[in-house]
């Protein structure tokens, strides 16, 4: 988190726990206060609205995808490179599914980061797609494509595929189901990563 006043920084954390916790549902005005040991009107106070605890949790959660994103291979392998950064995001989506939600979906009524937030958060993390995408045209590694709308579609593809995953994931098991395991979700995501860049050559 950056920093800020200790009573901001400790509402920010606050809402951190319960996201991470519960998920986004839980992310009420009031418990978010209590969580943080001071009333309500401190978050009108120091983030304007409970929206406002919120983007900040959004801003913060597309530096951590960005990091996970940056931190991934960059050999000599192009299409390579691409699989990597999806698979990154499929970690960063597992392991963080309230903050994901919260990113990528609408989950609390009312809420949506500004557009300048948004624009910012991915031109930094879909940005890093795009750089390699723009890679592997050079390369030759795939087809002379757009590649900022290819890239649009590959993040699409993943999205999909991890949004699948995770609804199946926080529910009961469904036996006979044929992807039984990590290992299966994953062989099946690395495929689905290979039939969208086979599309692109």
């Amino acid at each position: 988190m950056q920093s800020r006043d200790a009573a901001a920084q400790r509402l920010l954390d606050a809402a951190w726990d319960l996201l991470t916790a519960e998920g986004p549902a839980a992310l009420t005005t009031r418990r978010i206060a209590d969580g943080a040991h001071t009333t309500t009107m401190s978050i009108y106070s120091r983030f304007g609205s409970k929206e406002g605890v919120l983007e900040e949790l959004y801003a913060q959660g597309m530096r951590m995808l960005e990091d996970e994103l940056a931190a991934t291979p960059s050999g000599h392998d192009a299409r390579a490179r691409i699989i990597e950064l999806g698979l990154a995001y499929r970690r960063f989506a597992l392991a963080n599914p309230g903050l994901y939600a919260l990113m990528f979906e609408r989950p609390v009524a009312g809420f949506d980061p500004s557009a300048q937030t948004r624009l910012s958060a991915l031109s930094r993390t879909f940005g890093i797609l795009v750089a390699a995408v723009e890679q592997a045209i050079t390369k030759r590694a795939i087809g002379n494509v757009n590649a900022t709308e290819i890239s649009y579609i590959f993040w699409a593809a993943l999205h999909g595929m991890v949004s699948l995953e995770l609804t199946h994931a926080a529910r009961d098991d469904l036996p006979g189901w044929f992807i039984d395991g990590d290992e299966a979700a994953e062989r099946v995501f690395r495929h689905g990563m290979e039939i969208a860049l086979a599309g692109m050559t």
